[in-house]
């Protein structure tokens, strides 16, 4: 696989790690508005860039293999 085919997945998986991670964003920032417990913590965030491969271990295998 070319290097620009590994750089255009890598931005695709980002692109979808930060629109997940916007959309849980909105709906803590919509729980506290109701000031309700919100949905997502910490670790829910950083469970996202792992699910879509985004860490730098992840990234760093992909792009050295």
């Amino acid at each position: 696989m070319s290097d620009e085919i590994k750089a255009a997945v890598i931005n695709a998986r980002c692109a979808t790690a930060l629109i997940r991670a916007m959309g849980m964003q909105a709906e803590n920032q919509l729980r506290l508005h109701r000031n309700e417990v919100p949905a997502y913590d910490n670790k829910s965030f950083d469970d996202v860039i792992v699910e879509e491969g985004v860490s730098w271990n992840q990234i760093s295998t992909y792009i050295f293999q």
